[in-house]
């Protein structure tokens, strides 16, 4: 099922997918994601999480053009305490040389750093996972501002919170959206989530920052019993969600009972470099999909 959801996604016209996924994308310049970002905080006592969209870059120009960027949302986020950002390493140039992609992402960790803005690594499909996890233990004791992903869909996470030992890392704990084959990870949904409350638990024990991500109210829940079994402090958690994701009352209910929920907000300078993002989105998305292929057919 997940690979036909993937398969009409990828058929939708693109600038259908613009119209019906945008909810998803905050807008197509910084200064729309910083209205949204402002907000957020101002309306909802929500946190933000800017991510620039933009994904297996080969080009070196529009590489250093992405960090550039990036370098800019910081200087607009100086003061913004309520915001941090998230990073990809294919759009910082690990197609084009892991090393040169390193060098990129110390820039921008670096900057970030100085003015005290959390910079998380994401995690992206599994060929990019190995050398994630190795550049996050090497930049980490160097950079504490600095956070990376772990997905619960894959076999592999749980001996990969051991190489984080003595790091206190800062990782967001979420499924994981990137098609992974069945030899490697869970392919139903509710074995993804049950192995994120199992992770959830061994990241506590080893005293590591975990930003809880998912949008399952039940799981929600489940992850708040295990908070209050094992006596986490507010400042070891949150809980991260998507924009987009319809989940007010949510939000809601955890910001009024004193806990910080931060939500993914991306921007794109082109709205090209969106589509991967909203694609995959899509194909998470039956709902989604089904709106836009119903508003196709009614157009032609």
């Amino acid at each position: 099922m997940a690979d036909f959801r993937k398969t009409v996604a990828n058929m939708i016209p693109s600038p259908l997918v613009k119209i019906f996924a945008s909810p998803y994308v905050s807008g197509d310049s910084m200064e729309k994601a910083l209205s949204k970002v402002d907000s957020l905080f101002r309306e909802k006592r929500i946190l933000s999480t800017i991510d620039i969209l933009g994904e297996a870059e080969k080009s070196k120009e529009k590489v250093l053009g992405a960090v550039s960027q990036y370098e800019k949302t910081l200087d607009a986020i100086k003061e913004r305490n309520y915001s941090s950002i998230s990073i990809k390493p294919s759009q910082f140039g690990y197609y084009i040389d892991p090393n040169f992609c390193k060098e990129n992402i110390e820039r921008v960790v670096s900057k970030a750093l100085s003015q005290n803005t959390l910079v998380t690594i994401d995690m992206e499909d599994i060929d990019l996972t190995d050398y994630t996890l190795n550049l996050y233990c090497e930049l980490k004791p160097k950079y504490p501002n600095v956070g990376t992903v772990l997905q619960s869909r894959l076999f592999r996470t749980e001996k990969d919170i051991d190489r984080l030992d003595g790091l206190k890392a800062h990782i967001r704990l979420c499924i994981g959206i990137y098609t992974v084959s069945k030899d490697l990870a869970y392919t139903k949904k509710k074995d993804m989530k049950e192995n994120l409350l199992k992770l959830l638990r061994k990241l506590f024990e080893k005293g590591h920052f975990v930003a809880i991500g998912t949008h399952d109210v039940k799981y929600l829940r489940k992850a708040l019993e295990i908070i209050d079994e094992m006596k986490i402090p507010k400042e070891m958690r949150e809980f991260q969600m998507l924009m987009g994701v319809p989940r007010d009352a949510m939000q809601r209910e955890l910001v009024e009972k004193g806990e910080n929920v931060r939500l993914y907000v991306p921007y794109a300078v082109s709205w090209s470099d969106a589509m991967a993002y909203l694609r995959r989105r899509m194909a998470e998305s039956p709902s989604m999909t089904l709106l836009v292929l119903k508003n196709l057919f009614k157009r032609s």
